[in-house]
């Protein structure tokens, strides 16, 4: 079976040549009426799964998954071996054989006799399965070169249900697709190195118990008192900012589990903190979906506030919308950030209905100058009021932004202006009341 996935299949860096593969990709799974088409990097004694297009969840496959590559079906292993040591050579497969059908089989083959390309199926026994894995009916595969004529690695297709194979014709076929594949590989080569860094960035952090999380007080306006915390995360060096961490964690398959260490280590402090103070912890939607009801203490209800972060595309998920009502029935408060940026937030409001909106600080900046911010606070203000929730602003930074950040009506608010992010320990030493704000008149 496969091994713990590096990345997953839709990458956020050089995604044209991803997209490139994965549409040939598409073609090809079409073309010869499989269930899953794959391209697959050859490293050592491993197959490293790099972009795949079809079934995914059926064949329990995903993106940086490695497979041992004596997982590839007996019949094929000559032709990658030909391969890997003839490189720019043309590699044939063995004449009047029957790759990849392997004894007893419901769809055989026949060997093509071109490029080594194998079409073939695998017996009901899962001992059986083509490349490693149960549930194989019939698979095809070539190897693929990359621009110096070096062996990149496998062009391949899995179907669930044996097929009538046509060795010769899917084989000229998936020579094809290999060809056309032979510049995007360079560039797929980049990219496999960059997540590979990344990999290892982020699960060094991991590894050491997550990031470092420090607090940044939220304050009722009116009296300039700290009525909570919200809990941000920190990383070594902080070379990249939290949000660049969190990107690249998802492009290596490891934000969920980055997220729920950040939000472990956020609960683990609330047992030091005043009852009268909230603390809110974030987390995306996709790692509220995996479930965070776990992390949170017996003492939590009533006490944390959820705030949910980048806006992937939930309109349509009812998931998230479970998952919400599930914290919700243990006390917990939603909260949505960076409304008033985009549509996207607009969204997740009005299906949501956060007891806690936050105002974006790309608004709350200038606000004091700008009619267009103040009004997208106004209008705000107004829709908290019909659905009952509050209102935190973000980013205060200048007296001027808080003076009109209250003559708005909005009545919690944080930035620099009002408390920077503190550790642990020097949350006991915030003091109770902020900047006096100027006068809104």
């Amino acid at each position: 079976m496969p091994t713990r996935a590096i990345g997953p299949a839709t990458p956020v860096d050089l995604p044209q040549a991803e997209s490139i593969v994965a549409d040939l990709l598409d073609i090809l799974r079409r073309q010869l009426g499989m269930d899953l088409a794959m391209l697959a990097r050859v490293e050592d004694d491993h197959l490293v799964l790099q972009v795949l297009r079809g079934d995914t969840a059926g064949f329990g496959m995903a993106a940086g998954d490695r497979l041992p590559r004596r997982a590839l079906p007996d019949e094929v292993q000559p032709v990658i071996a030909a391969a890997r040591n003839s490189p720019g050579d043309e590699p044939t497969g063995p004449h009047g054989a029957t790759p990849g059908a392997t004894p007893g089989a419901t769809a055989g083959g026949a060997a093509d006799g071109i490029s080594g390309s194998t079409t073939g199926g695998t017996t009901d026994n899962d001992s059986a399965a083509g490349f490693g894995l149960p549930g194989v009916g019939a698979y095809a595969c070539v190897p693929v070169h990359d621009g110096n004529g070096r062996l990149y690695g496998v062009l391949a297709c899995l179907a669930h249900l044996p097929r009538p194979a046509a060795p010769e014709r899917d084989g000229r076929f998936l020579r094809l697709m290999a060809a056309f594949l032979t510049d995007a590989v360079l560039d797929l080569q980049e990219m496999w190195t960059r997540r590979r860094r990344l990999w290892s960035q982020v699960s060094d952090v991991i590894d050491g118990g997550g990031p470092l999380v420090v607090f940044q007080p939220i304050f009722r306006l009116r009296d300039q008192t700290v009525v909570g915390l919200e809990a941000l995360s920190r990383f070594p060096g902080m070379a990249e900012d939290p949000q660049s961490w969190y990107a690249n964690a998802a492009t290596v398959g490891l934000a969920t589990e980055l997220e729920r260490m950040a939000f472990a280590r956020a609960c683990a402090i609330l047992h030091e903190l005043p009852e009268s103070l909230t603390l809110t912890i974030n987390a995306s939607p996709s790692t509220i979906i995996a479930g965070v009801l776990d992390l949170l203490p017996a003492f939590a209800d009533g006490r944390v506030v959820v705030e949910i972060t980048e806006h992937e595309h939930i309109t349509d998920d009812d998931r998230l919308l479970i998952a919400v009502e599930l914290l919700r029935d243990r006390g917990i408060r939603i909260a949505i950030d960076d409304i008033g940026t985009g549509y996207a937030g607009l969204e997740q409001l009005l299906r949501l209905r956060p007891e806690i909106i936050k105002l974006d600080g790309v608004i709350t900046r200038g606000i004091d100058t700008d009619p267009a911010r103040r009004a997208i606070a106004v209008g705000l203000v107004q829709v908290a009021g019909e659905t009952g929730g509050n209102i935190v602003a973000e980013g205060i930074e200048t007296t001027g932004e808080l003076a009109t950040v209250m003559a708005t009506g909005i009545p919690y608010g944080q930035g620099y202006l009002l408390g920077h992010p503190t550790s642990l320990a020097g949350v006991a030493g915030l003091r109770t009341h902020a900047t006096a704000p100027v006068d809104p008149g």
